[in-house]
């Protein structure tokens, strides 16, 4: 067992190659460079190796909201090497190098802006039994959405006239350049709180609609992963337009475009408006938890 370092890289990414379901294999090496332990951030990190082979890694960071409170970004053990005690292992030392970073509590839960998963994905069966033995407790259940983009589907259903419609209104949707980004991230922290203001910053792409000069809904795409979609709001006194499932669409659209052919619409509230605009439904389950260091 050792700490993470940048040469340690290739071998993790291959780590979670192998160990991922498919559609988080795929995005392996975002999900290492995302979450992976760096001076910008208060972090640690360990991974476990037999010879040149990572067979297991543990990332962990403090909350950016509460330097009291730590999580535990990532865990992952080669299927090769479970039921050895070797997720225990990792476990214990990213709670020992949380509670060096001053943290009192470890969540496993996502850490916004930074997190690839909202929690465990409940089809990760050995993290659970893992996380459950090391006596973290479920706290609440968090769910994703699936957008099939294909051609023809609902998902990628042309918005022009919709468009249009909004401009007879005084209402002009595009993609948002850098300084409309810098315009948005206030008033998304006054309405949405500052982690969608910190997410939008990294984003593939935005895409805003303006009244008067003035941003009144935006969402975003690739913020975490590139297959993944959100954050996305609309201003109170602009909602009942159908500017929503516009913005929808073409973010929709980009990753179509770049390939994507199932978005992940991430952490999901409004289940009926995304089942309603891009005929999403939910696939994706996490538990959350949480244990007192």
């Amino acid at each position: 067992m050792e700490r993470f370092h940048i040469d340690h890289l290739p071998g993790t990414v291959d780590l979670l190659t192998r160990s991922f379901l498919p559609e988080d294999a795929a995005e392996a090496r975002e999900i290492v460079e995302l979450l992976r332990p760096t001076d910008e951030r208060r972090t640690t990190g360990f991974v476990a190796t037999d010879g040149a082979r990572v067979i297991g890694v543990a990332f962990a960071a403090v909350s950016h909201a509460d330097p009291t409170v730590g999580h535990l970004d990532l865990l992952a053990v080669d299927p090769g090497h479970r039921r050895r005690g070797l997720g225990s292992e990792l476990i214990a030392q990213a709670e020992q190098g949380l509670r060096e970073l001053g943290c009192e509590v470890v969540r496993v839960a996502g850490n916004p802006p930074d997190y690839a998963f909202p929690g465990v994905d409940v089809r990760y069966t050995p993290a659970i039994c893992t996380l459950t033995k090391a006596g973290y407790a479920h706290e609440r259940t968090a769910w994703n959405m699936t957008a099939e983009l294909r051609p023809g589907s609902k998902a990628l259903a042309d918005t022009s006239a919709a468009e249009a419609r909004l401009a007879e209104q005084g209402v002009e949707v595009r993609v948002a350049e850098a300084n409309d980004v810098a315009r948005l991230r206030p008033i998304i922290a006054a309405e949405w709180g500052g982690h969608w203001a910190a997410e939008i910053t990294s984003a593939q792409a935005v895409h805003i609609a303006v009244q008067d000069g003035e941003p009144i809904a935006f969402a975003a795409w690739g913020c975490t992963r590139p297959g993944w979609f959100g954050p996305m709001g609309t201003r109170p006194a602009a909602k009942g337009l159908g500017i929503g499932s516009v913005l929808l669409r073409r973010c929709l659209a980009d990753q179509a475009k770049a390939g994507v052919t199932r978005a992940q619409i991430g952490w999901v509230g409004p289940v009926p408006f995304y089942a309603q605009a891009a005929d999403a439904y939910i696939e994706r389950v996490f538990f959350l938890y949480s244990k007192d260091l």
